[in-house]
Formats: C-alpha cells, sequence, structure tokens
C-alpha cells in the first residue's frame, strides 16, 4: 500500500521582490540550473524554476496583493533556513561568498557529525551548506 510521503520531495519556494538577479546569483553561487521561467508582460522574470543537484526550487516575484508572497526585505529578515547537503561544502561557501553572499557562520565540523556553514544570499534567504562527516 502506498503512503502519501512514499516519494514526497521538497521544493521550497523563495520570495524575491526582483527575481532576475537572484537566477544569477544562484547560479554562481550554487551552480544551479534554469529550468523554467515565466515572465511578465515586460519581459522581467515572474517565476524561475530552478535546480541544484536534481533538487527543485521555485524563485517567486514578490506579490503585494498575496499575504504569503513578501521577500525577506519586505518581512525584515526571514526566519526560514534552507538546509543544502554537498561533496564540498567548503567550495560551495567560497562560491557563494565570491558571488555576493554574506557569510553568518563559518564552516565547521561539528560534534554531532556534520560539516556546516551559513550564507545569507545578498536577497535575505539564509542557506546552511552542510555534510555529514
Amino acid at each position: 500500500m502506498s503512503t502519501l510521503t512514499e516519494r514526497a520531495q521538497f521544493a521550497p519556494e523563495l520570495v524575491l521582490s526582483v527575481v532576475s538577479p537572484a537566477v544569477e546569483y544562484y547560479q554562481k553561487a550554487f551552480g544551479a540550473v534554469v529550468v523554467r521561467l515565466f515572465n511578465n508582460d515586460d519581459g522581467s522574470i515572474h517565476v524561475a524554476e530552478m535546480s541544484i543537484g536534481g533538487s527543485l526550487f521555485h524563485l517567486h516575484e514578490e506579490m503585494p496583493s498575496s499575504p504569503q508572497r513578501r521577500s525577506p526585505g519586505t518581512l525584515g529578515g526571514t526566519s526560514v533556513l534552507l538546509g543544502i547537503f554537498v561533496d564540498d561544502p567548503d567550495h560551495m561557501m567560497a562560491s557563494a561568498l565570491l558571488a555576493g553572499g554574506n557569510q553568518v557562520s563559518a564552516m565547521q565540523d561539528y560534534f554531532y557529525s556534520f560539516r556546516q556553514g551559513i550564507v545569507a544570499d545578498p536577497f535575505g534567504h539564509q542557506w546552511m551548506i552542510q555534510k555529514k562527516i
């Protein structure tokens, strides 16, 4: 018998005031790949579907008419920490910082067998880059 979580995958949606710079940042910082883009009438990006290592995530333009679609800038911060597991967290952290991110916590080994560091992207979203060691 099938369960609801048998094939579950997470696909976070990050809300941004302007999507285009975020597409460029995530490509440089994390090696993200654009899967699909949905444009507004003026040619700006309304929604971007992207992938990092086969895991999907979405970027969505902030919508003043929708209380669920507010960027960290509008909200004054975020309470969400996006975790990403990679083979070389030090390299990805360096890439994220070089692309314009800000270090929140340095990459280090923890007693619970994880190597982790946190970077804030230029748009207010925080990413925990990590590897089980």
